[in-house]
């Protein structure tokens, strides 16, 4: 794909998200690579209004290559870049059924794996979900407490803050994160109701 054709992509993908209420105001990040270089939204970008300008380009060790600012957790998106070059684009929501979630003392006692299979598609479209403790978002304790745990997950949820999710391309991330916060929402309406959690589901 083109740089264009890749920034066509992330952009589609943040509006859509923004659009169906999965993140908020300026809260949200996205990126991809092209050519060894990060494009990320830059700080305080809008996922509703996004549009081609609004990327700063960085390279992977995050030298800025443009005046334009990074959004703050670039550092998020390096981390899991270094994990794989399979993993090409990552994306960055506070998307509520996942920080609901994130309270639960299920993803308290399953931190590589917080989210339960109660349906197929998650293990599919992404596979473990790793929770990583709260720290102050663009903090560089948040980026040290993501980095400590790169490699026991496939995908994160940041406890109080929302998931980050790579992919081969944006669309993969896009898949696998709209997968993901399904997967807390309907995990939250079952533990919510108490004859679901005794029942067996969450084991």
């Amino acid at each position: 794909m083109t740089l264009e054709e890749k920034k066509a992509a992330a952009i589609w993908a943040a509006q859509s998200l923004f659009n169906r209420n999965k993140t908020a105001g300026s809260s949200a990040n996205i990126s991809f690579v092209h050519e060894d270089v990060i494009y990320i939204s830059a700080s305080g970008t809008c996922f509703g209004t996004l549009g081609p300008g609004d990327f700063a380009p960085a390279a992977m060790d995050g030298t800025l290559l443009s005046e334009k600012k990074p959004s703050k957790e670039l550092p998020l998106h390096q981390i899991l870049y270094r994990k794989s070059p399979d993993i090409q684009a990552v994306i960055h929501t506070h998307s509520p059924y996942c920080i609901l979630w994130s309270f639960t003392d299920y993803a308290g006692d399953h931190p590589q794996d917080c989210i339960p299979p109660l349906t197929p598609y998650l293990k599919m479209k992404l596979g473990t979900v790793g929770l990583v403790p709260y720290e102050r978002p663009g903090s560089p304790e948040l980026f040290a407490a993501l980095g400590e745990r790169a490699e026991a997950s496939d995908g994160f949820l940041l406890k109080q803050h929302g998931p980050v999710v790579p992919g081969k391309t944006i669309m993969d991330a896009f898949f696998a994160l709209e997968e993901m916060e399904e997967s807390a929402r309907i995990a939250w309406e079952l533990w919510t109701k108490k004859e679901f959690r005794s029942a067996g589901l969450f084991m």
